[in-house]
Order: structure tokens, then sequence, then C-alpha cells
């Protein structure tokens, strides 16, 4: 593991603008998302507000990715190609995006389901999102990083989901991805302590089937679980205070 940066409270400000872009453009695509419309018509939303804001999808040419943001539907767990497939009823799709404000970068998915969903997926998808608020809320100076990932995993082992082990938070600033990695999962009292100054995403990747077992595609890019089962995530940016977490992707 490299060197943990820290931020000052004037960079962790600029991190914030990028976060409140980001927030703004997931304002908008809850209001989009229904049956028929496509992820590369969100894509597009996504990527012309940016421009208008003075901001940049960091996705796009990163490493090759040609898209603003990543749409992944179903059992597309992560990093999935927008394209021109309507979304149907019943659908679930991720929509992670990386914004860059002058040169500070803010990470945040968030899962939306399309029309009406089944009463299972609808439970994975709260409980999910409430597992990465229970990671968040333990976000803390001087608190190791096993609690965060133990507080997510409780909620998973409690349904009987799959975490996505493969998938991990990390930390951000200037880079998209900085050190430490903050898995879904962990021992409690174990794992790098957290200080004040450090910016971290936390992001649950659960999935109906109970292995999170994952394959990659041959894109190179697009992550699905291995037993078909849908999978949701629920990514923000948070900052690391002696008083607790700061969510810098909120609205």
């Amino acid at each position: 593991m490299g060197k943990v940066t820290l931020k000052s409270a004037e960079e962790i400000g600029y991190i914030r603008q990028a976060g409140s872009l980001l927030a703004a453009c997931h304002q908008m695509i809850a209001k989009r998302i229904k049956p028929g419309v496509t992820t590369l018509e969100i894509d597009r939303l996504v990527e012309q507000y940016l421009e208008r804001e003075g901001a940049y999808p960091e996705q796009k040419g990163y490493k090759g990715y040609r898209f603003a943001t990543c749409a992944s539907v179903n059992e597309v767990v992560c990093h999935g190609f927008p394209d021109d497939r309507p979304l149907a009823d019943g659908d679930v799709v991720t929509i992670d995006i990386v914004v860059n404000k002058n040169g500070w970068l803010a990470d945040s998915g968030w899962t939306y389901e399309v029309g009406q969903v089944a009463p299972e997926v609808k439970r994975l998808m709260n409980r999910t999102k409430e597992a990465m608020y229970k990671g968040i809320e333990k976000v803390r100076h001087g608190v190791p990083l096993g609690d965060v990932g133990h507080a997510m995993e409780t909620v998973a082992e409690e349904e009987g989901y799959g975490i996505v082990k493969a998938l991990v938070g990390h930390g951000i600033g200037r880079s998209l991805h900085e050190p430490p990695d903050v898995p879904s999962f962990g021992t409690p009292g174990k794992g790098l302590m957290l200080k004040e100054g450090m910016v971290i995403t936390v992001e649950p990747v659960f999935t109906l089937g109970p292995t999170g077992a994952v394959y990659w595609g041959d894109d190179g890019w697009t992550i699905t679980s291995a037993d078909g089962s849908v999978g949701v995530q629920y990514e923000h940016t948070v900052a690391v205070t002696r008083n607790g977490p700061i969510i810098l992707t909120g609205l």
C-alpha cells in the first residue's frame, strides 16, 4: 500500500465542490430514470451538465474508458458500459460517477429502481444503502478500518446477501484511487487506523445470491455476478474528522 495523504480543510472543501456537482447529477438521474430511457442518454446528460459547470467526468479516458459514467444493470454489479438498450420495468441500474473539479475528485455510485422492482430487490437496495450509512457512522479519527467494514458486513450477513469482496472503497483526492483500500467487510479492532484529513469512499456492493463471486467480461471492464443474481451498490465520498464523518457527496 502506498502512502496515505491527509487533506487540509481547504482541500476537503475543494473535494466537496466536486461532490456537490456529483450530488446534483444524481438528483437529475433520479428524475430521469424510468422504463424506456437508455443509459447512454443518462451518460450524455451527466457529461453535458458537468461541462456547463466547468467540471469533467474523471472516468472518461481513464485507462481507455470511453464514457462519462458507469451504468451497471441487474446482474452487472460494476463498471458496465452505458448503451442504447431501453431500461425495462423491474430493472435496477447503478450509475457510478467521478467528478473532477479543478483537479479535485469526488466519487459516488447509486442504484436506481426502474419502474416497479421485485420486493426482494427493493429490500436488497434498502439494506445495502443502510449498510453504507452504518459503515459511514464508524468513520472517525482513531477508528480502525476493520470497524467500518464489519458494520457493513453485518448487514449482509443478517440478510444472507453476497458481499462482492473483489470491489472495495478507496482513498480519493487528486487521484481516483489512493490508499487506503476500504473493504465492506472486516474484523473489529483490526486494520489501518483512520486519521483526520483522510478522504475515503465507503461503497458496499451486495448481491442477492449468497456468494458475492463475480467475473470480468471480455471487454476488461464489465463485472457480473457469477450466479447471475442482481447486484447493487451505494457509495459516498467521506472525510475523516475527530468529530465523525463528513459526507462530501451528499445533498
